[in-house]
C-alpha cells in the first residue's frame, strides 16, 4: 500500500519506512530512526517539522541538483551496513556473557536497528526497559488532569446543567400541585403510592441525557487511550468524580419542592434522608446509562435499550407487582432491580411510624361497595363488625398503620439506610461494569 503525503498520525503507525529517489533506496528503517538519520547526514530536522514532507522536500531538493540522490543513497547504504554490524554483534556479545542482559541504551539501538522493541532487564541497570512506564504521567495525575477538562467543559455548557434543573423544577412543580397536602386517609396513603412510584423512575429517565456524552467522545477516547496518553482507569475514576457534584443541585431542588408541598412526614430527619435518597437515585440512573453508552456505540439503540431496562426495572420493583406475586423464575430480576431499594427506601421513610395511622373506624368501608352509604349507616355497620369480631371498634380505632402499609406492600427485609447504601452502591456498581467495558470492548489494536 502507497500513501501519498502521510500526516504524522499515519506515520507513527507505520513500522517501517522505505523512501525512494528515481528507484533507488534513500532510507529504509523506522520512522523514528528518521530524526537521527538525517542529523548523521548533516541535514539535521528542524523542531516540530513533519518529518516525512522533510525527506520527500530534501529528496526533491537533491534530485534537482547535478549530483542529484547519489550522496543520500550512499550514506543510506552505510547505514544500513551499521545497523547489520550492530545486529551481528550483539550475539557475540551476548556468548561472552551469557547471563548479562540489554542495557537502556543497547535495547534501544537494538529496538531502533531491527525494527520492533527489545527488552532490557533490571538486573545489568536498574533503569531498563522493564522499568519505563508506557504512560507519561502518574495514575493520580491523570486524574486530575482529566477531571479538571471535563469540568472546563460542564462549565462552558451551562445551558446543559440550566436545562436539567429546569426539567426538575417543572417536573417538581407538577407533582406538587398534584399531589398539594395530601391527608392520612386511605386515599391519601394510595397517592403517596402513586407518587413515589413516579418520582423514583424519574429521577433514573432524567439521566438519559447522559446517553451521547460518551458516545460523542469516544473517538477521542480511544484516540488518546491508543497513544497511551492516559489510563482508562483514569478516565472512568475523573469521569465519575465530575459527575458527582453536577448532581447536588437538582437533587436539592427537587427535594425542596416536592417534601414540603405534598406533606411528607419525618421533618428535617426525614428532609434530609429523602434529599440523599434523590442524590443516590441520580447518581444511581446516571451510571446505568453510563454504562450502557459504553457498550451500546449507537444514540438511537442506547436510548432504546435504557428506557427499555429501566421500564423491565419499573415493572418487577414491587410497585405493578407485589414481591409475593411475583412468579419464582423472575424473582431474581426483582433483587437486582435498581429501582427496587430506592422506592422501598422512599416509602419506609415516609410509613415507618406505628403512631400514624391511614385507616381509622368507618373509614375501612372507603373504596368499597359500602363506600357509598351514610356516615350513620356506617357507624351501625362498624357495630356489628364490632359485635361479631368481638372487638371494640369505635370511629377513632386505627385499624391500618404505616407499619402495615409496608407489611402489606412486602416491604419488610431491609431498613431505609440499607436501601440507600445499596442504591449508592448500585451507582459505583455500573461505574466498575463501564471501566470493564472500556477496558475489553475498546482494546488498544496496535502492536
Amino acid at each position: 500500500m502507497s500513501i501519498h503525503q502521510p500526516s504524522a498520525r499515519i506515520v507513527e503507525l507505520l513500522d517501517r519506512l522505505i523512501i525512494l529517489s528515481r528507484g533507488k533506496s534513500v532510507f529504509n528503517g523506522s520512522p523514528a530512526s528518521l530524526p537521527g538519520f538525517f542529523s548523521d547526514f548533516g541535514r539535521p530536522i528542524p523542531e516540530k517539522e513533519n518529518i516525512t514532507e522533510f525527506a520527500l522536500d530534501l529528496v526533491r531538493e537533491l534530485e534537482g541538483t547535478k549530483e542529484g540522490t547519489k550522496a543520500l543513497v550512499d550514506f543510506n547504504e552505510k547505514w544500513q551496513q551499521n545497523k547489520i554490524s550492530l545486529i551481528q554483534s550483539a550475539p557475540q556479545t551476548n556468548e561472552l556473557e551469557p547471563d548479562r542482559a540489554l542495557s537502556l541504551k543497547e535495547a534501544i539501538n537494538a529496538s531502533v536497528s531491527r525494527g520492533k522493541l527489545v527488552s532490557g532487564s533490571s538486573r545489568s541497570n536498574p533503569t531498563s526497559m522493564e522499568t519505563v512506564s508506557s504512560y507519561a504521567n502518574p495514575s493520580l495525575f491523570e486524574t486530575f488532569i482529566l477531571a479538571k477538562r471535563y469540568m472546563k467543559n460542564w462549565i462552558r455548557m451551562p445551558e446543559l446543567v440550566g436545562t436539567r434543573i429546569a426539567t426538575v423544577m417543572v417536573t417538581g412543580s407538577l407533582l406538587a400541585t398534584v399531589y398539594w397536602k395530601l391527608d392520612h386517609t386511605p386515599r391519601g396513603a394510595q397517592e403517596r403510592l402513586t407518587l413515589f412510584a413516579f418520582v423514583v423512575p424519574t429521577m433514573f429517565y432524567c439521566c438519559l441525557d447522559n446517553v451521547p456524552v460518551f458516545i460523542q467522545e469516544r473517538y477521542i477516547f480511544l484516540r488518546e487511550t491508543t497513544h497511551n496518553a492516559y489510563r482508562t482507569s483514569s478516565y472512568v475514576i475523573s469521569h465519575s468524580l465530575v459527575s458527582l457534584p453536577q448532581l447536588i443541585a437538582p437533587s436539592l431542588v427537587f427535594s425542596a419542592i416536592t417534601f414540603w408541598t405534598v406533606g411528607m412526614s419525618g421533618g428535617l430527619e426525614g428532609f434530609f434522608f429523602y434529599c440523599l435518597l434523590i442524590y443516590a437515585s441520580f447518581w444511581s440512573g446516571s451510571s446505568v446509562v453510563t454504562f450502557i453508552s459504553g457498550v451500546v456505540p449507537h444514540i438511537m439503540l442506547c436510548y432504546m435499550v435504557a428506557i427499555t431496562y429501566l421500564a423491565y426495572c419499573l415493572l418487577l420493583s414491587g410497585f405493578y407487582v407485589n414481591r409475593d406475586r411475583i412468579p419464582f423464575y423472575w424473582t431474581w430480576f426483582h433483587y437486582i432491580s435498581v429501582l427496587k431499594y430506592p422506592y422501598e427506601a422512599v416509602l419506609i421513610n415516609e410509613f415507618d411510624d406505628p403512631s400514624r395511622c391511614f385507616v381509622k373506624g368507618v373509614q375501612v368501608f372507603d373504596s368499597t361497595l359500602l363506600g357509598g352509604v351514610s356516615d350513620s349507616g356506617k357507624v351501625k355497620l362498624l357495630e356489628t363488625l364490632s359485635n361479631s369480631l368481638r372487638t371494640r371498634i369505635t370511629e377513632s380505632t386505627c385499624l391500618r398503620t404505616g407499619s402495615d402499609l409496608l407489611a402489606q406492600q412486602g416491604i419488610t427485609q431491609l431498613s431505609k439506610w440499607d436501601c440507600l447504601w445499596i442504591t449508592f452502591a448500585s451507582g459505583l456498581f455500573f461505574r466498575i461494569l463501564f471501566y470493564f467495558a472500556l477496558l475489553f470492548g475498546s482494546r488498544n489494536k496496535r502492536t
